[in-house]
């Protein structure tokens, strides 16, 4: 005989009692942490390594400065205010005679006239705190060229006459440009070849290898430095020349990555529901292989630099007056006594290098998922 008493259990709580509560009281509490995603656990490792991050923090910061370097190392005023009108010489051409002067001819603010003319009478001119662009020669110099560092010139200048600190500024930015464009043309070849040798493996696999066999047998720096001196050397020339090498290595730990996930459960699954192949590597199989990707950002970064700088110091790197690295390095060499040359150009390779080989560092075991950390993924 059934009972009408509503079912309740042993200490007496009804089933209409359960369904009576709110809904929040049965949520979690709202205390609970959530679990980081793998992102963020990557992230938290990489902070934990204080290294790397914080060579990140001042290589990010130095390439921001070099990237708003005409307001920092100029010969043209920011703004000008003269007889109650502003200028702009950073952004447009005046000549001489709008300030006084005798010829119809670009305005050379470096001119003691025309200096006096802009900040004197009631007018002013606020100046970067650099007075050289990266080709200036200042015509009114007291000393000859190359002269030791001054109030004027802060590392002094080169054999030209032209400031050394504005040079480096300009080609540190000129250099780590060049590296991340090489950099993404490395990534976009390297994993194109490598994800349809890796993935679809056989006569495939088998042809690619042989092709990047012969291929990454060629002397790169003899056929860079044949095709340098046959023609005219450019940036896009040096690019398209060190973009031709840049993506071996790449390619190769792309392959071993797809030849290993390929035949994981997950790829069988993604088959078994009809997905095309180009979903699955796009979708399934390439964010899982970033690993090898991230991780050679950095070195292939520094390769990129040290390979620019090693044609510049050869003279067959990029064509003057552009600001290179290699090139002051040769103007050291051609000028020993010169020495604020060599060793500040010296410098900013040895930090710019130093800086992305402790990311790299950081970064490959911030993404080695085989290393014990605490619950976010920190390092011990």
């Amino acid at each position: 005989m059934s009972s009408s008493t509503p079912a309740s259990s042993s200490n007496g709580w009804t089933a209409e009692a359960d369904a009576a509560l709110p809904a929040a009281s049965l949520s979690p509490p709202p205390h609970m942490p959530q679990s980081p995603s793998p992102w963020r656990r990557t992230w938290l490792r990489f902070r934990s390594q204080r290294l790397g991050y914080w060579s990140l923090v001042i290589f990010v910061t130095l390439f921001a400065i070099s990237l708003v370097g005409e307001l920092i190392a100029n010969d043209r005023p920011l703004v000008v205010r003269y007889e109650g009108h502003y200028y702009f010489p950073i952004v447009k051409d005046y000549p001489e005679t709008q300030f006084g002067g005798d010829f119809p001819a670009r305005a050379n603010y470096l001119d003691p006239y025309i200096r006096s003319r802009i900040t004197s009478n009631g007018n002013f001119a606020i100046y970067p705190p650099n007075h050289n662009h990266y080709d200036t020669i200042d015509y009114f110099a007291v000393r000859p060229f190359p002269a030791p560092p001054s109030s004027s010139n802060w590392l002094g200048t080169d054999q030209f006459g032209r400031d050394v600190l504005s040079r480096l500024l300009y080609g540190f930015r000129v250099s780590v440009l060049m590296a991340l464009a090489l950099t993404a043309s490395g990534i976009f070849f390297g994993v194109l070849t490598g994800a349809l040798q890796g993935f679809y493996g056989g006569r495939t696999d088998l042809i690619g290898q042989r092709l990047i066999e012969i291929w990454s047998s060629m002397p790169d720096l003899y056929l860079l430095i044949i095709f340098a001196s046959i023609f005219q050397p450019t940036l896009w020339l040096l690019f398209i020349l060190l973009s031709l090498f840049g993506w071996l290595v790449l390619s190769d730990y792309v392959r071993a990555e797809f030849l290993r996930n390929r035949s994981l459960d997950y790829v069988k699954a993604a088959r078994t529901m009809g997905l095309s192949n180009r979903e699955i590597i796009w979708r399934h199989i390439l964010p899982n292989s970033l690993t090898p990707v991230i991780t050679f950002l950095p070195f292939r970064m520094s390769a990129a630099i040290l390979s620019l700088t090693s044609l510049d110091f050869l003279g067959l790197g990029v064509p003057p007056p552009t600001p290179s690295l290699g090139e002051l390095l040769q103007e050291g060499k051609n000028n020993l006594d010169a020495w604020w040359i060599s060793i500040s150009a010296f410098a900013a390779l040895v930090v710019t290098l130093l800086l992305l080989t402790f990311m790299g560092d950081a970064l490959r075991n911030a993404l080695d998922t085989r290393a014990r950390g605490s619950a976010f993924g920190g390092a011990k």
